[in-house]
């Protein structure tokens, strides 16, 4: 009895797990795509109201940012096409923008909606390093991290996902959401699995860097500024959701070859 009712319980659960088209991952997604994106629109609409966000017409590090996120974008839709994977992309609309803000920081949200915080851009110090953090942030919304992240912590709170879930448990859902994504979301959730995202960021973003005309060898400099920047006070591996620097380097060199395959330099 007790065989049968945890066989109930997996199968629903087996049912919403998808291999992932590019990762080649099983990944639990609960939520339709479609969803989150509109939810995104809404809180990227929100948060750019709140925050002093940088005109591209006068401030040139707003326009490298929007030029460096656009030749990213079509470098995936690229990537993506040739492999007759144009659907995974349906409905995003990319948009990139450059916020005021001190904090060392970049994300994307489902569909396509990018910011940049300007404190990251004293430690990219080039538009390949920049590239390399815009590869790796949009991987995450393109590989649906955030589905798979908000799934389980959807699964592991008991909640009910048929249906409208922002309508139907609106605080609750928008506090799973805003804990996994954008300028709300929070580390330390899901530890295991967001390494293992992270690394899978690491080395799409190379490639989708790459093929966008950007070294990606940029890469190992950038986190080793990176590293420099946050000085003795980083917790142990174990107890941080990002890698640990020299393990996350160590693996972008594992990867370097790959993403070289991709990279044919563009005049600028």
């Amino acid at each position: 009895m007790k065989k049968f009712i945890i066989l109930a319980f997996l199968w629903p659960l087996q049912e919403s797990c998808s291999t992932n088209a590019v990762t080649g991952r099983k990944q639990l997604s609960l939520f339709p795509e479609s969803t989150l994106q509109q939810e995104a629109l809404s809180q990227y609409r929100t948060f750019l109201s709140q925050s002093k966000v940088l005109s591209t017409d006068n401030n040139r590090d707003a326009e490298m940012v929007r030029r460096v996120g656009s030749r990213i974008a079509n470098a995936i839709t690229s990537y993506y096409s040739a492999k007759g994977l144009s659907q995974e992309l349906n409905g995003y609309n990319w948009e990139f923008n450059l916020v005021d803000n001190k904090e060392v920081n970049a994300w994307c949200m489902p569909g396509g909606k990018v910011v940049v915080y300007t404190g990251l851009l004293p430690i990219t110090q080039n538009e390949a390093a920049l590239a390399v953090v815009l590869g790796h942030e949009i991987t995450h919304a393109v590989a649906h991290h955030g589905n798979e992240r908000m799934s389980q912590v959807a699964l592991a709170q008991g909640l009910q996902v048929a249906g409208d879930i922002f309508t139907q448990n609106n605080q609750k859902a928008n506090s799973i959401f805003n804990n996994v994504f954008g300028p709300g979301a929070s580390l330390g959730v899901l530890l295991p699995n967001s390494r293992k995202q992270e690394y899978e960021a690491d080395r799409f973003g190379l490639v989708f860097a790459a093929m966008a005309g950007y070294n990606p060898r940029e890469a190992v400099a950038f986190w080793q500024r990176m590293s420099q920047a946050g000085g003795g006070n980083k917790p142990p591996e174990f107890l941080a959701t990002h890698p640990s620097d020299e393990n996350r380097i160590a693996k972008i060199n594992d990867h370097m070859e790959e993403a070289l395959k991709y990279y044919k330099p563009v005049a600028r």
